[in-house]
C-alpha cells in the first residue's frame, strides 16, 4: 500500500501517459479479453456496423486503462480536485429526500468511473456502499482505501440486509453497483431483456427496496473528457413496494441500458456478463 500511495502522487498527465502505454500493451499486443468484448458488443448492438463496433471497442479499452490510473489516483487526490473532476447534476433529486429525513437507495452501473462516484458522492451526503470482499488482501485494502477516503461506510455484500436494518437510524444513501452477473453462492436471479439479450440481474436489489421502503435513485455517469465525469441523479422509483415486487430491478435494468446506449464505450464490456442463460 505504501508503494501504491507513492505512485498515486504522480501527476495526472504522467499517469495518462502510463494509461496510453497500458492501452498499447493490453489492447494492441496482448489483446486482453478482446474476443469476449467483441462478442458482447456484437450481441448488444446488432444494428451497428463493424466500423462502429471497432470504434467503440478501441475507446472502451482506452477508458479501461484510464480507469486503472484514476482509481490509483483516488488514494491521494484532494477533495478540491475530485470535486472539480467528478461533478453531479440534479442533486435536488436526492437532497429533497434527505431534507425530509428519508434515506435512499442509490443504484449505479459499471460506467467509468464508478470508483470516483462512490468517493465523490460521499462529499455531498453520507454514503454506505455495498462491496464484494476480495480474496487478495492487498487488492481489498486498496479498493476500500480509495472508496472510504472521504467518509463512505463499507458494507460487505453478504451482510447488506442486516447492516441496512441496523443502520436505519442513519440518514444516508445506500450505494450499490449491481449490473454484473449474479453468480455468487445463492444469488437469486431476475431475468429480463437487456441489450437485445435475455439477461440475469440481482433480484436482491428489489428485495432490499421492499425491506427498507426507500426511494431509489439511479446515478447515470458519463465521461465528459479525459479525467472529467458527470453524474446525474435520476429518481426511478418510490415506495410503497409490495412484497415480491421486482419493479425496482426492471427500472434499474432500463436505466442502465439507456446510459449504455447513450455512451456505449463507457461500460465494462470485458466482464463475462452473459456467461449463463436461463
Amino acid at each position: 500500500m505504501f508503494l501504491l500511495r507513492l505512485l498515486s502522487r504522480i501527476p495526472f498527465p504522467v499517469l495518462y501517459l502510463l494509461s496510453d502505454f497500458m492501452y498499447f500493451i493490453g489492447y494492441r499486443l496482448v489483446g486482453y479479453r478482446r474476443k469476449l468484448v467483441k462478442k458482447n458488443l456484437r450481441n448488444s448492438f446488432p444494428e451497428k456496423s463493424d466500423e462502429e463496433l471497432k470504434r467503440i471497442e478501441k475507446q472502451f479499452y482506452k477508458n479501461l486503462c484510464d480507469y486503472v490510473v484514476e482509481t490509483l489516483k483516488l488514494l491521494t487526490i484532494s477533495e478540491t480536485e475530485l470535486r472539480k473532476r467528478m461533478q453531479f447534476t440534479n442533486l435536488a433529486a436526492v437532497q429533497t429526500f434527505f431534507n425530509q429525513g428519508k434515506s435512499i437507495i442509490m443504484l449505479a452501473s459499471h460506467q467509468f468511473n464508478w470508483e470516483w462516484l462512490v468517493a465523490a458522492g460521499s462529499l455531498n451526503h453520507p454514503v454506505d456502499f455495498v462491496y464484494q470482499e476480495q480474496s487478495s488482501k492487498l487488492f481489498n485494502n486498496f479498493s476500500l482505501a480509495g472508496r472510504t477516503r472521504f467518509g463512505a461506510h463499507p458494507i460487505k455484500r453478504h451482510l447488506v440486509a442486516r447492516e441496512s436494518i441496523s443502520r436505519k437510524h442513519v440518514l444516508r444513501g445506500v450505494a450499490i453497483v449491481a449490473d454484473q452477473f449474479p453468480g455468487k453462492g445463492r444469488d437469486k436471479k431476475y431475468w429480463t431483456t437487456f441489450l437485445h439479450q435475455e439477461t440475469a440481474f440481482h433480484q436482491a436489489i428489489g428485495q432490499l427496496a421492499v425491506l427498507l421502503q426507500y426511494p431509489v435513485v439511479y446515478c447515470a455517469i458519463q465521461k465528459k473528457k479525459r479525467g472529467y465525469y458527470e453524474a446525474e441523479y435520476v429518481l426511478i422509483d418510490e415506495p410503497p413496494y409490495e412484497k415480491g415486487s421486482n419493479r425496482v430491478v426492471d427500472y434499474y435494468a432500463k436505466a442502465t441500458e439507456k446510459i449504455i446506449e447513450k455512451n456505449p464505450a463507457g461500460w465494462l464490456w470485458s466482464h463475462n456478463r452473459w456467461k449463463k442463460r436461463d
